[in-house]
Protein backbone atom coordinates (compact mmCIF):
# COMPACT_ATOMS: atom_id res chain seq x y z
CA UNK A 1 0.00 0.00 0.00
CA UNK A 2 1.36 3.41 -0.92
CA UNK A 3 1.75 6.21 1.62
CA UNK A 4 -1.03 8.16 -0.13
CA UNK A 5 -3.37 5.14 0.14
CA UNK A 6 -2.48 4.75 3.83
CA UNK A 7 -3.34 8.41 4.50
CA UNK A 8 -6.68 8.04 2.70
CA UNK A 9 -7.46 4.79 4.49
CA UNK A 10 -6.65 6.20 7.92
CA UNK A 11 -8.90 9.18 7.21
CA UNK A 12 -11.67 6.84 6.02
CA UNK A 13 -11.41 4.79 9.25
CA UNK A 14 -11.54 7.91 11.42
CA UNK A 15 -14.59 9.22 9.51
CA UNK A 16 -16.34 5.85 9.79
CA UNK A 17 -15.69 5.86 13.54
CA UNK A 18 -17.22 9.32 13.93
CA UNK A 19 -20.28 8.35 11.89
CA UNK A 20 -20.75 5.06 13.75
CA UNK A 21 -20.44 6.73 17.15
CA UNK A 22 -23.21 9.17 16.18
CA UNK A 23 -25.37 6.27 15.01
CA UNK A 24 -24.73 4.45 18.30
CA UNK A 25 -25.98 7.47 20.25
CA UNK A 26 -29.20 7.44 18.19
CA UNK A 27 -29.65 3.68 18.58
CA UNK A 28 -29.13 3.84 22.33
CA UNK A 29 -32.00 6.32 22.48
CA UNK A 30 -34.18 3.96 20.41
CA UNK A 31 -33.39 0.94 22.62
CA UNK A 32 -34.46 2.43 25.92
CA UNK A 33 -36.97 0.29 27.82
CA UNK A 34 -40.61 0.65 26.83
CA UNK A 35 -42.65 1.66 29.83
CA UNK A 36 -45.49 -0.79 30.61
CA UNK A 37 -47.82 2.05 31.52
CA UNK A 38 -47.23 3.82 28.22
CA UNK A 39 -50.67 4.50 26.72
CA UNK A 40 -50.00 3.48 23.13
CA UNK A 41 -52.36 0.56 22.66
CA UNK A 42 -51.63 -3.14 22.44
CA UNK A 43 -50.69 -3.38 18.72
CA UNK A 44 -48.59 -0.21 18.85
CA UNK A 45 -46.84 -1.52 21.94
CA UNK A 46 -46.04 -4.79 20.16
CA UNK A 47 -44.64 -2.81 17.23
CA UNK A 48 -42.56 -0.71 19.61
CA UNK A 49 -41.16 -3.85 21.26
CA UNK A 50 -40.35 -5.37 17.85
CA UNK A 51 -38.67 -2.15 16.69
CA UNK A 52 -36.67 -2.06 19.92
CA UNK A 53 -35.38 -5.59 19.21
CA UNK A 54 -34.35 -4.63 15.68
CA UNK A 55 -32.59 -1.52 16.97
CA UNK A 56 -30.80 -3.56 19.67
CA UNK A 57 -29.42 -5.87 16.97
CA UNK A 58 -28.30 -2.85 14.96
CA UNK A 59 -26.66 -1.37 18.04
CA UNK A 60 -24.71 -4.58 18.70
CA UNK A 61 -23.53 -4.63 15.06
CA UNK A 62 -22.40 -0.98 15.19
CA UNK A 63 -20.52 -1.54 18.46
CA UNK A 64 -18.81 -4.57 16.92
CA UNK A 65 -17.80 -2.44 13.91
CA UNK A 66 -16.45 0.33 16.15
CA UNK A 67 -14.37 -2.20 18.09
CA UNK A 68 -12.96 -3.58 14.82
CA UNK A 69 -12.14 -0.11 13.49
CA UNK A 70 -10.50 0.94 16.76
CA UNK A 71 -8.38 -2.20 16.66
CA UNK A 72 -7.49 -1.51 13.02
CA UNK A 73 -6.32 1.97 14.01
CA UNK A 74 -4.27 0.55 16.89
CA UNK A 75 -2.29 -1.71 14.51
CA UNK A 76 -2.47 0.57 11.46
CA UNK A 77 1.27 1.28 11.29
CA UNK A 78 2.27 -2.35 11.82
CA UNK A 79 2.77 -4.92 9.05
CA UNK A 80 0.09 -7.17 10.54
CA UNK A 81 -2.58 -4.59 9.57
CA UNK A 82 -2.35 -5.62 5.91
CA UNK A 83 -1.97 -9.36 6.58
CA UNK A 84 -4.73 -11.93 6.93
CA UNK A 85 -4.77 -13.40 10.44
CA UNK A 86 -5.52 -16.86 9.03
CA UNK A 87 -3.25 -17.38 6.00
CA UNK A 88 -0.85 -14.43 6.56
CA UNK A 89 -1.24 -13.32 2.89
CA UNK A 90 -1.72 -9.64 2.12
CA UNK A 91 -5.30 -8.39 2.32
CA UNK A 92 -6.02 -6.57 -0.97
CA UNK A 93 -6.06 -2.78 -0.62
CA UNK A 94 -9.54 -2.60 -2.12
CA UNK A 95 -10.90 -4.86 0.63
CA UNK A 96 -9.25 -2.71 3.29
CA UNK A 97 -10.96 0.38 1.85
CA UNK A 98 -14.36 -1.35 1.89
CA UNK A 99 -13.96 -3.19 5.22
CA UNK A 100 -10.99 -1.76 7.12
CA UNK A 101 -12.11 -3.61 10.24
CA UNK A 102 -11.69 -6.96 8.49
CA UNK A 103 -8.65 -8.93 9.59
CA UNK A 104 -9.08 -11.66 6.95
CA UNK A 105 -8.65 -11.84 3.19
CA UNK A 106 -11.74 -12.64 1.10
CA UNK A 107 -10.81 -16.33 0.74
CA UNK A 108 -10.34 -16.92 4.49
CA UNK A 109 -13.38 -14.81 5.42
CA UNK A 110 -15.48 -17.04 3.14
CA UNK A 111 -14.24 -20.15 4.92
CA UNK A 112 -15.34 -19.00 8.37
Amino acid sequence: MTIEEKIKLKSLIENKLKRLNLQIIDLKELTKPIEPDCAIGRVSRMDAINNKSVNEAGLRKKIEQVNGLEYALSIFDQDEFENCITCRDRIPTGRLFVMPESRKCVRCAGLS
